[in-house]
């Protein structure tokens, strides 16, 4: 299947050897990242991850769920640089990319990003086609981005029940999450209004699959929307990998 036949087993212990568990405590996150005295105010945070500076897990934590408090976070939205973003990586041969396939992902990506800047896909995708391009100072900004947004959600809750559920910020994140470790899954199962249970295509380790939190997707939910959404996974050829 060309959607999923790119890129060798990425992260095995990094996203299961995570850090100790630290459930989002929504009051504290927004108070400390509007505090401008505060080491985790959000457009500090922001600025140094756009930058590409060496954060630490607790950075990521409030750069990760701090984004739901954003305005420009509009999880219920189009993302017309992801759809860009798809085009490109459907047609594109990945092992020997034209220049102009990778200036043009990489145009995509940022636009993208911009919508969802935690994307694990758009991360992925963003450090694969920078390294392509020879560029390895920010194909591994975008790596240890991507390795640790992985981290930061596993790091939520242990996902093996509905209380202890993961938490993500974008439905796509919990399928990432899940695809990162090289896993197939199968169609998301809607438990409450604030959780769903992803089910693994075969069973890990005897655990049949993940409970993700996804109560922040509907915070600021229109009225009238009625959202639908694929429930299957496409990296677009690119499977996670290592990056150097």
């Amino acid at each position: 299947m060309r959607l999923r036949r790119v890129f060798t087993a990425l992260i095995g212990a990094l996203i299961t050897v995570a850090a100790t568990a630290q459930t989002p405590d929504n009051d504290k996150i927004f108070a400390d990242i509007n505090d401008s005295n505060s080491p985790f105010y959000y457009p500090n945070l922001m600025m140094k991850y756009q930058a590409g500076e060496q954060l630490t897990d607790e950075q990521y934590h409030y750069l990760y769920y701090g984004y739901a408090y954003q305005a420009q976070y509009r999880p219920l939205n189009d993302n017309p640089g992801m759809t860009k973003v798809q085009n490109i990586m459907a047609r594109i041969a990945i092992d020997t990319p034209s220049v102009t396939d990778i200036d043009q992902l990489i145009a995509a990506g940022t636009e993208a990003m911009e919508y969802d800047p935690f994307s694990p896909k758009l991360l992925n995708i963003m450090a694969y086609a920078y390294g392509t391009a020879g560029d390895k100072v920010r194909e591994k900004i975008y790596s240890d981005h991507l390795q640790a947004v992985l981290r930061i959600i596993a790091a939520s809750g242990t996902g093996l029940k509905e209380k202890e559920a993961m938490h993500i910020i974008f439905f796509s994140h919990g399928v990432d999450f899940i695809a990162a470790k090289g896993w197939n899954q199968l169609k998301g199962k809607i438990i409450s209004r604030e959780v769903e249970f992803i089910p693994f295509e075969a069973p890990k380790d005897k655990v049949k699959g993940y409970y993700f939190d996804y109560s922040r997707v509907y915070w600021n939910k229109p009225d009238n929307y009625t959202f639908e959404r694929e429930r299957t996974w496409q990296f677009n050829n690119l499977k996670p990998r290592q990056y150097k």
